[in-house]
């Protein structure tokens, strides 16, 4: 008994000199980590992502290449723009000139011997006033006469010893209610020496000539458009070379040629645009200059000539409207050519 309460009393002594032991907490299962909540950008540290990844498209816009096709379509834009122009001026000239014809008609007397030029004269202008569609009926005087032949034959010449016919002017109000043909057969018939010339060779000539110069220009302008479109072409080729590892990884990773066509057919569309309304606003300045300059230098020699011609040079409402005919044209033109480019380049990839 002695010993064990030896032993009880050495126990109690060493607990009180070793320190406390700290409560054991409960075994719980573990778990799993908590990810920490982002935090909210500000907007620098967007900015700086954005500058990070930015969208880049497939055609870059601002290559060396894309300046250079944009002023050959410019130039090409110009180019058709003045020919359009240029058919306007001589077209509404060429109907003037018509319609002046049209509207006058020419009695010849030729002088005969034994015959009375001045009663032959007032029978033709009786005879002409009668029927309907004739305004005005007016016998050349003698000076009138003298002032057309002056260029020919020179200043002081005396009608009375020259055989010169007399011509007679007549203004035709209504060529619809004109008779012309009967015109014709009562003249000849009632008047001495007289013919009728309605200007029919003429109004033929200048009809001829009118088509000509539209057939004329059409070509011009296929001509300029054709090569704008070869330039697209190769414009497009470059720049599919340029890109070609960015089309083939878009191509082989199941872009659709669609979609990639559409991509060149857009940034070519701004190249079309940009170079055909420089091209156009560069050819309606050219316009307005030129009308400007006829205006300012009349009363000289040429501009007189370039006026009895083509009267005022101006361009009418028809040629400006042919302008922005011309410019969409040029950017339709420009898009599609682009597009099928790709889509044969892709093809062929295929």
């Amino acid at each position: 008994m002695a010993q064990s309460d030896d032993t009880d009393k050495k126990q109690a002594s060493a607990a009180s000199v070793r320190p406390p032991k700290r409560a054991e907490r409960p075994k719980r299962g573990r778990k799993p980590a908590r990810k920490a909540a982002p935090r909210p950008k500000n907007e620098a540290t967007q900015r700086d992502d954005a500058k990070l990844r930015p969208s880049a498209a497939i055609v870059p816009p601002q290559a060396v290449a894309g300046r250079a096709l944009t002023l050959v379509v410019a130039i090409m834009s110009f180019l058709a723009c003045l020919t359009v122009g240029a058919v306007s001026v001589v077209w509404d000239a060429a109907d003037a000139w018509q319609n002046d014809l049209v509207r006058e008609i020419t009695i010849q007397i030729r002088p005969a011997e034994g015959v009375d030029m001045l009663r032959e004269i007032d029978k033709a202008v009786a005879l002409a006033q009668e029927f309907p569609g004739i305004d005005s009926v007016r016998a050349l005087s003698d000076a009138e006469t003298k002032s057309l032949l002056e260029p020919w034959l020179g200043e002081g010449l005396q009608l009375d010893g020259l055989p010169v016919p007399r011509l007679i002017q007549i203004t035709v109000g209504d060529p619809e209610l004109l008779n012309l043909s009967q015109l014709r057969s009562m003249v000849s018939q009632n008047v001495t020496g007289a013919s009728v010339d309605d200007h029919s060779v003429w109004t033929s000539r200048l009809s001829a000539m009118a088509g000509a110069v539209v057939l004329g220009g059409f070509a011009i302008m296929v001509l300029v458009l054709g090569s704008m479109v070869l330039s697209v072409v190769f414009a497009t080729q470059a720049a599919m070379a340029g890109n070609k590892d960015v089309v083939s990884v878009l191509h082989f990773v199941g872009a659709e040629d669609g979609f990639i066509a559409r991509e060149f057919q857009r940034h070519f569309l701004m190249l079309g645009l940009k170079g055909g309304v420089s091209g156009g606003v560069a050819a309606i300045l050219a316009f307005l200059t030129v009308d400007m300059l006829t205006r300012q230098s009349s009363g000289q020699a040429g501009s007189d000539q370039m006026s009895a011609l083509f009267g005022g040079i101006s361009v009418s409402l028809p040629g400006y409207l042919g302008v922005f005919g011309v410019v969409f044209l040029v950017a339709i033109l420009t898009a599609l050519t682009s597009g099928l480019a790709v889509k044969a380049h892709l093809a062929k990839v295929d």
